[in-house]
């Protein structure tokens, strides 16, 4: 019964709505680089490349969005909440150096947001239950260490 009530209540909903925003958002940044090396060689890249910024940016807001969900209503960590506020704050520094046209800063600073952002991911997509599926589920220990006979 504890089971269907965290099911019916919406806890698995938000966790992957946040990976599917997490992965959007890596997706976004990854196309912005790609965007970026166009702009070697084509003159509408640009044109391309702006239109990215705004995908990427509103895929970071949606990071916002499902952290937040992930955490009030399932009762989550507040950290995912942390990962996507730096994020916004990380896109908002990135759009400004590009309108600034400030490469010296606006390239290394997509570097590291996708390099952040992948390892997000990696972390979002390697941890098995969220919050207390494993308990539910499994009805003990979820660690390793409560399978341990004692001599």
């Amino acid at each position: 019964m504890t089971g269907t009530t965290t099911a019916a209540r919406g806890t698995n909903p938000p966790s992957t709505f946040l990976r599917a925003a997490l992965i959007l958002q890596t997706l976004t940044l990854f196309a912005q680089s790609v965007t970026a090396g166009m702009l070697l060689t084509s003159p509408l890249a640009g044109e391309v490349h702006h239109a990215g910024s705004r995908v990427m940016y509103g895929a970071t807001m949606l990071y916002v969005l499902a952290a937040v969900l992930a955490w009030r209503p399932g009762g989550g960590s507040p950290r995912p909440v942390l990962h996507a506020t730096g994020f916004l704050l990380l896109a908002s520094a990135q759009v400004v150096s590009g309108i600034a046209h400030a490469t010296s800063l606006h390239v290394p600073l997509g570097v590291v947001m996708f390099s952040l952002s992948t390892l997000d991911l990696a972390r979002a997509l390697s941890r098995r239950p969220l919050s207390g599926e494993a308990r539910t589920a499994g009805g003990g220990s979820p660690s390793p260490a409560g399978a341990r006979r004692c001599p």
